[in-house]
């Protein structure tokens, strides 16, 4: 008020008062609110866009009633009496799921074109803590629309067993995860659009293709064994295939040509443990990305 008062008196007018700015300290609470927030804003533009919505199943249509339907009577030989469309529902899950986790991911490049990337930068709270509800947000997104997929599963004859329903609902999620960490990796280091596509594309559909979604893995040649052996997608879609199969009411032949599960060495590896193979790479590629945004400038 002195100094108002001197300049008044000088003639001077008087100098402009800052605003102080407090920033809060840092707290668990604060970075489960930036956790959170994050998470609401990727189902908020979800729910908001219902072009997406509508646009990201076409394909799975496609491959599901178009594909499946189509090729069911050239296939029906070696389905040894199983609908086609049975055998690929798994993988036509998962695609679903890895196609929209992709795209969620794919909003990062996005918000590094318009500025609103570097807004959440410099936000009081750690940098994990955004990556955290990104990888959250994406897998949530997938997952609802996976859920979509999974209300239509007795159109391809498959039983809804509320104990099978969980354990497909917990496998997409866990895909979902993985693949929205993955491309928030991905992302971290890439600033266009054409680019981030490109290189998804690149390893995405080879993953799909690999997995044995579209095909049994028995009897493989040794090279496409051992690239389907590789593949963090095989861990997903066997394990939904076999408790598909297990609510199935097939012949024993059928089962042991169509789901011969996952074998290392001669090993056959359960279900749980190929879960654990697909949440392991998820966690990988979070910390992954992680420390990629903890680099960013």
């Amino acid at each position: 008020m002195a100094s108002s008062a001197t300049s008044e008196r000088l003639g001077k007018p008087p100098a402009p008062r800052i605003a102080a700015v407090r920033v809060p300290a840092a707290s668990f609470g604060g970075e489960l609110r930036a956790i959170k927030v994050v998470w609401q804003r990727e189902l908020i533009r979800f729910t908001k866009d219902r072009l997406r919505i509508v646009t990201s199943l076409v394909q799975p249509f496609l491959f599901l009633f178009v594909l499946g339907t189509g090729l069911s009577r050239l296939a029906s030989a070696g389905t040894h009496g199983v609908n086609l469309r049975t055998f690929v529902y798994p993988g036509v899950l998962c695609m679903s799921v890895m196609f929209i986790a992709i795209f969620s991911a794919a909003s990062i490049v996005w918000d590094r074109e318009f500025g609103f990337l570097r807004e959440m930068m410099v936000a009081p709270v750690r940098r994990s803590s955004l990556v955290i509800g990104k990888c959250l947000g994406g897998a949530t997104v997938a997952a609802l629309q996976g859920v979509i997929l999974i209300c239509l599963a007795g159109l391809v004859h498959v039983p809804y067993a509320p104990v099978l329903i969980l354990e497909i609902f917990g496998l997409q999620l866990l895909v979902a995860f993985s693949v929205t960490a993955f491309g928030v990796m991905a992302a971290a280091r890439i600033k266009q659009m054409q680019s981030f596509m490109a290189l998804t594309q690149m390893i995405i559909m080879p993953m799909y293709f690999l997995s044995g979604a579209l095909f049994p893995v028995s009897g493989l040649p040794q090279w496409l064994a051992i690239l389907n052996r590789l593949d963090p997608l095989t861990y997903a879609v066997d394990p939904m295939r076999r408790a598909i199969f297990a609510h199935l009411n097939i012949s024993p032949l059928a089962r042991h040509i169509l789901d011969p599960g996952v074998t290392w060495f001669g090993w056959q590896v359960p279900g749980l443990l190929e879960a654990g193979v697909v949440a392991l790479i998820g966690l990988l590629m979070l910390s992954i990305a992680i420390l990629e945004f903890s680099r960013i400038e």
